[in-house]
């Protein structure tokens, strides 16, 4: 027997299909959060705050890897691809927050002004916006290297990043079509 296709499901299936992966990014983005705002961010080395963006990126690596390939293997390849992206963006936004907490935390000249976690949370955001108020700036060289790499992994995550997902999107879709075409 085939599987159907997102299309052919009966439009309650589709509704309850896209409930599921939203209620399921909507937790994880809200467990993610909460660990946020709950776990120990404090340090005085730079050197470790470096080091621990440096895994968050590595564990965001992994976890885009993981979930390209759940995307593939997914039995509707475009909304795993939407779940992929409401846990993979808020996983990195706040590992550059939680970086911006400990550099804020390292000396108060690292920033015009002192920075909570909602403020790095803030701040993140308008870096990865492109907007950039103003009103919260890296002022120590430190501080502007890692909003320098924010912004470079801004247009990695933004270009690589969707088209990667897209991409896996795409070879799901295929490996179904060729599986229900082996399979008549």
């Amino acid at each position: 027997m085939t599987a159907l296709s997102y299309a052919q499901l009966p439009p309650a299936k589709r509704r309850r299909l896209i409930l599921r992966a939203f209620l399921q990014a909507l937790a994880t983005t809200t467990v993610l959060v909460a660990l946020y705002y709950t776990l120990p961010l404090e340090g005085r080395s730079d050197a470790w705050t470096l080091t621990r963006l440096v895994l968050g990126l590595i564990v965001l690596a992994g976890l885009v890897a993981w979930q390209v390939r759940a995307i593939i293997r997914s039995e509707f390849p475009r909304a795993r691809m939407i779940q992929a992206m409401f846990v993979t963006v808020p996983f990195y936004v706040l590992s550059f927050a939680a970086a911006y907490v400990l550099i804020a935390e390292s000396g108060d000249a690292n920033f015009g002004g002192p920075l909570s976690r909602t403020n790095a949370l803030y701040f993140t955001v308008t870096v990865l916006s492109t907007v950039g108020f103003g009103d919260i700036t890296a002022k120590s060289e430190m501080a502007r290297l890692v909003v320098t790499v924010q912004m470079l992994a801004n247009l990695l995550l933004i270009g690589l990043g969707a088209r990667t997902l897209l991409g896996a999107a795409q070879l799901g879709l295929e490996r179904r079509k060729d599986s229900s075409d082996g399979s008549r």
